[in-house]
Parts: structure tokens; sequence; C-alpha cells
């Protein structure tokens, strides 16, 4: 029984490696689009009807997901995932946002590269 239980939890430790691996090898990818992203928000700012105010906000929407992306960029699997649980013990209702925002972006990140 025991050593069926080592099995397992070396078979999850490997897929776990694989995983954090996966990640980290498309993290410079997901770091272009989300550049991408910004850019394009800071370009489409320029067009809209609804004046300064909404520009701000705007150019402020991309200078986050710039941020984002330089993060995602310079930091690894584990240094994310460190950040995240911290991030949620101490906000877990804005976890929920960032976790569907996120989830979202990298989605649609992936799709488009097939």
């Amino acid at each position: 029984m025991s050593d069926t239980v080592g099995k397992t939890q070396e078979k999850a430790e490997e897929v776990g490696r694989a995983v954090r691996y996966k990640i980290d090898a498309n993290r410079g990818r997901v770091a272009d689009k989300l550049q991408g992203v910004a850019s394009t928000l800071h370009e489409k700012t320029k067009n809209l009807p609804s004046g300064e105010k909404a520009a701000s906000i705007a150019h402020s929407a991309a200078d986050k997901v710039e941020a984002t992306a330089k993060y995602v960029r310079e930091h690894d699997v584990q240094d994310i995932m460190g950040d995240v649980e911290t991030f949620v013990r101490r906000h877990p209702g804005q976890s929920l946002l960032a976790a569907a925002a996120v989830g979202f972006l990298v989605g649609r990140a992936l799709k488009s590269e097939d």
C-alpha cells in the first residue's frame, strides 16, 4: 500500500514539474500577447469619443497590462505561485476577479496561437 502511495506521489511530482516547465516555456509568448493588448489599448485610446476621462482610464488599464506583461516575463512559475498565494490570502474577493481576467487573457493568447 505504501509503495503504491509512493509511486502515485512520485508521478504527481513528475507531472507538476512538467506543468511548471510548460508554463515557464510559454511565459514569453503570454507576456508578448499582454504587451500587444496594452499597445492596442494605448493606440485605440486616441479614437475614444468620450473625452479625456475615458482616455485616462484606458491608458491606466493599458499601463497595468504592460506591468503584468513585464512581471510575467521576469518571474518564473515558482515566484508567481508564491505571489498569487499571498495575494489570495489577503484579498479573496479580488482574487476571484483576477483569476477570471487572467484565465480569459491566457485562453485568448493560447487560442490565437493555434
